[in-house]
């Protein structure tokens, strides 16, 4: 029964999910978040964040630590006393070193700059990619829109044709038509029927494309929501001029805004590469000290206290009398303190040492390196100016090509919704005449069939002018919706 149940619910929730009909808004949602590409964009764009705060740090002073332990046997130099023994000697190191860039040229401060607008070039380019799949995804939906359409209407027109069958066989057998009307007829509704079977092949690729827009495997069913679209208008085609669909496209449009970043960003590498003319100061500083096994276990250490005056005999200086030599008595000032171990941490303290460095780096010749980076860093500068300009123009083509697509599309639309006015009523009186034996099923089929075309046309012209329309706005900033 639980088994039975749970069937059941699969059902239930898949046919649920078969008869869902998405929206072009729920269309875009979903490409939005399966596109791989734009996830692989949005990593360029941390990357590019990454390299902005490192740039950033390297304003900072850096600090670093070295240590080592070694051992060296057989003639070497105490690290000590500076002073070559012949034993083994254990020896430790340690050194803690600062730095930092006072000033180079202003090369950190124009590398920080070029790197914000390379994060911001990448992120329009985000936005470019996020905007040219809208725009395929509003494509798919409208053209499938349109061929949804076309199947309506051939089932219309077959179904036109199998009512006019049925007369015509009433009036076969009635001796009213010949019974070559029959077949003319018969061979009518064959091409209405593949028209019908055309016209789903086209609704599945138009599907397919979508589906893989969406990154949704083939075997998903996916149904889009009808919608009642208006008739172009072909006084009125669109409520603004070319230069104002341009003009806000240039505006709006993240292509422009990412060139002119990068033209920026191209600028500050010049600055960059210029910068290294000019001379570099940095500040460093140290701290070290160091261990070695053959310094003496112990030292003496004062203490601080009042020296001591004593009479020492000398041992280099003697005075010999009658065959005697005794050593003279010296005073020795004896400091006051005592004997004390000289441990590990004891000569580290001993041997530390500080330093402090002030640094100064004029370039003078260095084999022309500086001038052929800014010439390279100028020519990169030319090239990316260039490549706003064939993107400024790629817009105008682009905007221009919708325009005035869709005033051809409107101006279509209007001259076939004349021209079927004309083919309806030559269609009725064809229809009359077959009805009445004044003419054959051929004269009929061909009156049907400019019918047919023509409607055809008109659905093909809405859709067109449509989805111009919708490119316009988009590159005015509009939502994008069918509604």
């Amino acid at each position: 029964m639980k088994n039975w149940l749970l069937a059941f619910a699969l059902g239930v929730s898949t046919y649920a999910q078969a008869q869902q009909k998405y929206s072009l808004q729920q269309c875009v949602s979903i490409a939005l978040e399966n596109n791989l590409q734009l996830r692989q964009l949005m990593l360029q764009v941390q990357t590019g964040q990454n390299n902005l705060e490192l740039s950033q740090w390297q304003r900072y002073p850096t600090l670093n630590f070295n240590g080592s332990q070694g051992l060296q046997s057989g003639r070497n130099i105490d690290p000590f006393t500076n002073q070559f023994v012949e034993q083994t000697v254990n020896f430790s190191s340690f050194q803690l070193n600062t730095g930092v860039n006072l000033f180079n040229g202003y090369q950190q401060k124009n590398i920080i700059r070029q790197n914000q607008l390379n994060v911001q070039a990448t992120m329009k380019d985000v936005e470019s990619n996020r905007n040219a799949l809208i725009l395929n995804i509003a494509s798919s939906f409208i053209l499938l829109l349109n061929n949804q359409e076309q199947l309506e209407f051939a089932r219309r027109q077959a179904e036109t044709t199998r009512f006019q069958l049925e007369r015509t066989e009433k009036l076969v057998k009635a001796g009213s038509l010949p019974e070559i009307n029959l077949y003319d007829i018969r061979s009518q509704l064959a091409n209405d029927e593949l028209s019908i079977v055309n016209a789903q092949n086209s609704i599945e690729t138009a599907k397919l494309t979508l589906k893989q827009y969406l990154n949704l495997p083939a075997s998903e069913t996916i149904e889009i929501a009808p919608i009642n679209l208006p008739a172009p208008n072909a006084n009125t085609p669109y409520d603004a001029t070319l230069e104002q669909v341009y003009n806000a496209a240039i505006k709006y449009l993240p292509d422009m805004e990412a060139a002119n970043f990068r033209i920026e960003s191209a600028k500050a590498g010049v600055d960059i590469a210029k910068g290294a003319k000019l001379p570099s100061i940095s500040l460093g500083g140290g701290l070290s000290s160091s261990f070695s096994s053959a310094a003496p276990k112990q030292r003496f250490v004062g203490d601080g206290g009042d020296s001591r005056i004593v009479d020492v005999p000398s041992s280099t200086r003697y005075v010999s009398y009658s065959g005697f030599t005794v050593p003279v008595i010296e005073k020795v000032t004896i400091p006051s303190g005592s004997i004390k171990n000289f441990g590990y941490l004891d000569q580290l303290n001993f041997n530390r040492n500080a330093s402090l460095s002030l640094s100064l780096r004029m370039p003078i010749f260095n084999g022309y390196q500086v001038r052929y980076r800014i010439a390279n860093a100028q020519i990169q500068q030319k090239n990316v100016e260039y490549q706003a300009q064939i993107v400024r123009n790629q817009v105008r083509q682009t905007v221009e090509q919708a325009y005035y697509t869709m005033l051809n599309a409107a101006k279509r639309y209007d001259a076939t919704a004349r021209q079927i006015e004309s083919l309806e009523l030559s269609f009725k009186a064809a229809e009359a005449r077959l009805n009445a034996g004044a003419i054959n099923a051929v004269e009929y089929n061909i009156s049907k069939n400019n019918l047919d075309r023509s409607r055809a046309s008109l659905i093909q012209a809405k859709y067109e002018y449509i989805f111009r329309t919708k490119i316009l706005d988009f590159y005015q900033s509009k939502p994008l919706t069918l509604e």
